[in-house]
């Protein structure tokens, strides 16, 4: 008696499928990587940007010590227009020249602002701020939440 045995050859249709779904939740995983990944790496830029902005100001305002104190007070949400790049300035038209240039690196960076404050006698905090996660935010209370508050970078001078 002959026996009648069959082979199975191939996949069933069970098993494609379970592969194919197996394959996708890989796939999914490796796209939902790459979104964070480009998230993380244009907050480090714009991160990386403010550092130098604040910076850019601690250094003009150390090469402006007359009007050290006179700088206090400025932000970028009013209108500075001086220019000293085509004409001599003096100490006060400097400082005014500072702040339209920080206003103008601003606008680089998303919802720029910055702010020059005194919280202390002696002590100037050089606040840059930009709207990091993309909400539209506009607090400038420097709070950990992004729906509401800035992202900011503090720069502190001591010893005024």
């Amino acid at each position: 008696m002959p026996l009648n045995i069959k082979r199975q050859s191939g996949l069933t249709l069970i098993e494609s499928m379970v592969a194919l779904l197996v394959i996708s939740v890989g796939l999914l995983g490796i796209a939902a990587l790459q979104i964070n990944s480009l998230k993380q790496n244009s907050s480090a830029f714009w991160h990386s940007q403010a550092v130098l902005m604040a910076h850019d100001m601690a250094d003009r305002v150390r090469a402006n010590r007359a009007e050290i104190v006179n700088y206090v007070g400025i932000d970028t949400q009013s209108n500075y227009s001086q220019d000293c790049m085509g004409s001599p300035c003096n100490t006060d038209q400097m400082r005014l020249s500072d702040a339209a240039d920080w206003t103008a690196m601003l606008t680089l960076i998303p919802s720029g602002r910055g702010i020059i404050r005194a919280p202390v006698a002696d002590q100037m905090d050089i606040v840059v701020m930009w709207d990091d996660e993309g909400t539209g935010a506009t607090g400038t209370a420097c709070g950990n939440n992004p729906q509401v508050d800035l992202t900011c970078y503090t720069v502190t001078m001591s010893s005024l």
